[in-house]
């Protein structure tokens, strides 16, 4: 979707239906109102179709008002083994970009069913730099070079050409602290990508969290974020025609909005300390790249605390929050409070319960166990390795292990 935008001045995105995906590809692991979500919400597309075609012809696109039509490198084919885009191609107006490589829904579902780590990094930053990893030193310093571009390109802006988010990694300056406890003192903070910094007269909202498989539930809670700030700058007169909106909109050419918000991302062994089994499903680089491409946030701080402690809050880059929000999940629960700090600050928000409230990343992993027969059917034709019984059997009692601790945990809190 970033390549396809960067080849145009809007890009729509055609989404297929369940019943489509399911003839023509296998089982789909979202519905189709979480798939829109997910498209809506990319800071690249500038609209969604819902019940696309699954084979794309030249009348439909066009009633669209597209130009042309943009896929990756790997071939598409329908039920009966036609390519998907024969129409568009024989009237040259198909355009090709390169395939995205190192993640895809197989590989998610086969970390599922097979309950791996491999995937898990241990230190962002030291991976980043070449110095941990897999691999030889001169793959590590290859892998650390595409990662970072990666980071750098999913940093731009609604055009994929320009500046866009504040990347940044938070490091504890003081010893190491436990998963449950989070930093008592200030931190450092390095930054990847200096992207757009927040205006004076924006509030600074911060949210965080681990935003694994980053689904519709993630993004409706972000989303309602923006909603909550946006009614709060009513209230203030942000939107009024006053002298500070003409000069907001003079210096650049088109109004911002009344919040800049910093979503920060968890490390893998802390969500795993409290999640267990082999969660997180996707790690650091991948979830904050998910969170990265969402319209609804402006900045992100790779490695933030589990507890986001008052020294922390107030150390910020872009100064101390204006408020600090959470949602309504019941997917880690915890012993103790990891926001009271923002609570004494009196900066602490919660937004309610929303349409894809329970679509987290133990939902998702539920569906793929529940359809499991079908994911594995999906896993051979794609020439990956299937679980087989006896792992599913270990990923199932593992999952009722995790869910008798989170029961636990709440009764002792």
């Amino acid at each position: 979707m970033l390549q396809a935008r960067r080849l145009g001045k809007e890009l729509v995105v055609g989404v297929h239906s369940d019943e489509d995906i399911l003839d023509n590809k296998g089982p789909t692991v979202m519905t189709l109102a979480e798939r829109v979500s997910a498209v809506d919400a990319c800071r690249w597309s500038t609209s969604s179709v819902p019940h696309a075609p699954y084979v794309t012809s030249l009348p439909w696109i066009s009633h669209y008002g597209c130009h042309y039509v943009v896929h990756g490198d790997d071939i598409t084919s329908d039920s009966s083994g036609e390519d998907c885009y024969r129409f568009v191609k024989a009237a040259q107006r198909f355009l090709v970009v390169k395939r995205t490589p190192g993640i895809s829904t197989t590989d998610l579902v086969g970390r599922m069913l097979l309950c791996t780590k491999n995937h898990f990094i241990r230190s962002l930053t030291r991976t980043l730099a070449g110095d941990d990893g897999p691999g030889s030193q001169e793959e590590r310093s290859s892998a650390a070079k595409e990662m970072s571009q990666r980071i750098r390109d999913y940093a731009s802006d609604k055009t994929g050409l320009q500046p866009g988010p504040w990347v940044l990694s938070y490091a504890e300056t003081g010893p190491a602290q436990e998963a449950s406890i989070g930093t008592q003192d200030a931190g450092s903070y390095t930054t990847f990508v200096d992207g757009v910094r927040p205006k004076a007269e924006q509030r600074i909202v911060y949210v965080d969290g681990g935003f694994d498989l980053f689904s519709s539930g993630h993004i409706e809670f972000l989303r309602q974020v923006v909603k909550a700030e946006e009614a709060l700058a009513h209230e203030r007169g942000w939107y009024d025609d006053t002298p500070a909106r003409k000069e907001r909109l003079a210096e650049s050419n088109n109004d911002y909005g009344p919040a800049y918000i910093v979503a920060g991302i968890h490390d893998d062994e802390v969500i795993n300390h409290w999640k267990g089994v082999n969660y997180p499903i996707m790690n650091i680089l991948e979830r904050g790249l998910c969170v990265l491409q969402c319209k609804h946030i402006h900045s992100i701080i790779f490695s933030a605390p589990f507890t986001p402690s008052k020294a922390y809050l107030t150390s910020m880059p872009f100064g101390k929050p204006d408020a600090v929000y959470h949602g309504p999940t019941t997917f880690m629960p915890l012993t103790y409070d990891p926001y009271i700090a923002a609570k004494d600050l009196g900066i602490y928000q919660e937004i309610g319960n929303h349409k894809f409230q329970n679509v987290n990343a133990g939902e998702i992993v539920q569906r793929i166990l529940r359809s499991r027969q079908m994911y594995e059917e999906r896993q051979k034709k794609k020439g990956e390795k299937a679980a087989g019984e006896e792992a599913v059997q270990r990923r199932e009692d593992m999952e009722k292990e995790a869910a008798a601790l989170e029961k636990e945990r709440a009764m002792r809190r």
